[in-house]
């Protein structure tokens, strides 16, 4: 380890690069926590103009038909029986630029604007359950080690495992990424997830806690990484191409929406951190619900205008539906809004694609590109006595968020029964893939961390793969190819002297 001690901009020495300052170990993210925000905000703005993580992807518009009643559940208008909302769903990549491949190894985005009768309710998921890390403070750092060097301006596996090995809560995604959904044969062929975990309140005041899931209908398919290689320089844009050409010719993919439900009350007492990224509830446990049939049938008619200025943001939430102490989602609740902000504009909301259906009144005025505004008469700042818009809390439903109890600190959330880094992961290998998935993981794991060139994070990896399972790290270990041209040691970085004035 290094002796240089993390600071912020300002110099001032960090408490934690590894846990957000939160109400307990299980309550809400503190916004004094000025470091968190600090990084969080200075991330958001280190590209321009393309988004930082998911710059490759494309989308299309269609509906989503609700063909079950959970109204005991949520009084949110888009869950309701019979309910057709319109929706749009961008599909991307996660790491790639937005020149990069189609299909590269990573976890697809899958992230869904519905325009609902209450405003506009957005959903940021991704093709898995789960993503490799637990607290946001974290996520600049496991994106950037996904990236390129600052050096060669290239892609390093020695990076990626030494941040995979260095947080091995990572290791239920990685197994996901490294099997066949880490390379799905289109977008038509993937699951999509909501990954983390909501609130559902309903009618009553009831509060749950839920999961999204939305099934293919066309069958989850996936590529061979040969083949996969072999149109990453061949069609770069295939899944892009595969969307369009499908709802061009009236063939409109499907997806079967469902959810699990926990009980409120439920969440204290189970076997896992029912708010822990990194982990899924079973289905034994808690069985999906059916909601309704997604459709895409009508593609952008400008790319630019309709996809890529689509914002979505976890914090666009609509009555009936709530955030839950999810220390990833808290993050992305702020990151995402503020990206958009950055990226696109102040107004980013007024941009057709991503305007609600519904009437909106909003104070906010002002800022670059404005270009809706209401009448003069109309009054700028609220209480006020000349009938503007006031807040109405009946319409708004349930506020109470969830309990808090504790007092500020940095530190891991509470660890239920069964809580661990590789137990989730072992499961997947051992109870989900079956014997020809299983040698295609050890294929796809020993041709990526045969890519390291370091042998101290050569064996963190293989060791990793060990603690998921004694059976696959063995495999794994016979089939990794050893290193041709090792670096010997990790030396840290020296920590770069600022110039001084010229010296006369």
């Amino acid at each position: 380890m290094t002796d240089a001690k993390t600071t912020t901009n300002s110099g001032a020495p960090v408490a934690s690069d590894q846990h957000s300052q939160s109400v307990g170990p299980d309550g809400a993210i503190a916004l004094t926590d000025h470091y968190l925000v600090e990084k969080l905000a200075q991330f958001n703005r280190e590209r321009v103009p393309e988004r930082v993580v998911h710059a490759k992807g494309g989308g299309a518009f269609g509906s989503l038909v609700v063909t079950h009643d959970v109204s005991q559940y949520t009084h949110a208008a888009l869950f309701q029986p019979d309910v057709e909302t319109e929706l749009l769903i961008r599909f991307s990549t996660v790491a790639g630029e937005q020149g990069s491949p189609d299909t590269w190894r990573d976890p697809r985005g899958f992230a869904v604007k519905f325009y609902t009768s209450e405003g506009n309710y957005d959903l940021v998921g991704n093709n898995t359950p789960v993503f490799f890390i637990k607290d946001g403070i974290k996520f600049p750092d496991f994106i950037r080690s996904q990236k390129r060097l600052p050096g060669s301006h290239l892609r390093d596996n020695d990076m990626q495992w030494d941040f995979w090995t260095l947080q091995p809560e990572s290791a239920h995604q990685v197994t996901w990424l490294m099997g066949d959904r880490g390379l799905p044969k289109s977008w038509r062929h993937m699951d999509g997830f909501g990954s983390h975990t909501y609130q559902w309140i309903n009618a009553a005041g009831e509060r749950f806690w839920v999961k999204y899931h939305f099934r293919t209908k066309q069958g989850n398919e996936f590529l061979p990484q040969d083949e996969a290689d072999r149109l990453a320089g061949s069609d770069a844009d295939l899944h892009i191409r595969d969307l369009y050409d499908a709802i061009e010719n009236g063939d409109f993919p499907q997806w079967d929406l469902s959810v699990q439900v926990m009980p409120y009350d439920e969440a204290a007492g189970y076997r896992f951190n029912p708010f822990d990224l990194t982990k899924v509830w079973p289905k034994s446990d808690y069985p999906l619900i059916p909601v309704g049939t997604v459709t895409l049938n009508r593609n952008p008619e400008n790319y630019f205008a309709e996809i890529e200025q689509a914002a979505f943001a976890p914090s666009n939430f609509v009555p009936g539906i709530a955030a839950s102490p999810d220390k990833m989602l808290q993050a992305r609740i702020f990151s995402y809004a503020d990206a958009h902000r950055y990226r696109v504009g102040t107004n980013h909301a007024q941009l057709p694609v991503n305007a609600p259906k519904n009437e909106a009144h909003s104070y906010s005025k002002d800022g670059a590109s404005r270009f809706g505004f209401e009448h003069p008469s109309v009054p700028v700042y609220a209480p006020n006595s000349f009938g503007g818009p006031h807040a109405d809390p009946a319409a708004h439903g349930d506020d109470r968020g969830w309990q808090n109890d504790g007092e500020l600190v940095r530190s891991a959330a509470t660890l239920h029964a069964e809580d661990d880094d590789f137990g989730q992961a072992r499961t997947l290998v051992n109870e989900v893939l079956d014997d020809a998935a299983r040698e295609r993981l050890v294929g796809n794991i020993a041709g990526h961390v045969g890519k390291t060139t370091i042998p101290d994070i050569r064996e963190r990896a293989l060791q990793y793969w060990d603690n998921v399972d004694a059976e696959l790290g063995r495999r794994v270990r016979e089939s990794v190819a050893p290193i041709e041209n090792p670096r010997e040691t990790l030396v840290p970085a020296p920590v770069p002297t600022p110039a001084g004035p010229a010296q006369g």
